[in-house]
C-alpha cells in the first residue's frame, strides 16, 4: 500500500481530517494534531520527537496520547514502526514498499528504494502461511 500523503503537498486540518476518516480513525484535535507533524515532511520520527513537535505548537499532548494515537495509526495502516534497535522505534509515514539506510551514528534513516533490493536464499514458509512483508534496515557507520 502506497500512501497518497507521500506527495509532499502542504497538509491542511481538512485534508488531514478528511484522510483520517477514511481510514477508519476519528479525527480529534490531537490526532490531527499528530497526523499533520507525521505527515509534514519525509522523515522517520520517535514518538518523544512527535510529541515534542505537537508540544510546541500547541502544548496540550501527553505522551500518553501520543503513544495510544501512534498506536491506533499503526493498526489501521496509515504508518509503519521500524524498530532499528530494541530500544529505538520510529514512525514512518510511507506505508509504500521500501527500505531504510539506519546510521547508528547519527540516527539518520533514509528511504531506499525497492525497485533495486532483491533477496535470494529465504527458507521455505510455514504451511499455510504467506509473506506479508520484508522489512530491511541497513545499519552504517562512518568509516574509518
Amino acid at each position: 500500500m502506497y500512501h497518497a500523503n507521500m506527495n509532499l503537498e502542504p497538509h491542511t486540518r481538512a485534508s488531514v481530517a478528511q484522510m483520517l476518516r477514511e481510514h477508519g480513525i476519528t479525527p480529534t484535535h490531537q490526532r490531527i494534531e499528530i497526523a499533520l507533524v507525521l505527515f509534514e515532511k519525509r522523515w522517520h520520527p520517535s514518538a518523544d520527537q512527535i510529541l515534542a513537535a505537537v508540544n510546541v505548537r500547541y502544548a496540550e499532548s501527553s505522551k500518553a496520547t501520543v503513544y495510544n494515537t501512534l498506536k491506533l495509526f499503526l493498526e489501521k495502516g496509515l504508518v509503519r514502526e521500524l524498530i532499528v534497535d530494541p530500544n529505538k522505534v520510529f514512525y514512518d509515514s510511507n506505508t509504500g514498499v521500501h527500505h531504510h539506510f539506519y546510521d547508528v551514528v547519527s540516527g539518520e534513516i533514509t528511504d531506499i528504494s525497492a525497485a533495486g533490493v532483491h533477496i535470494d536464499g529465504l527458507p521455505p514458509l510455514p504451511a499455510g502461511v504467506v509473506t506479508a512483508g520484508i522489512d530491511i534496515i541497513v545499519r552504517t557507520r562512518p568509516g574509518l
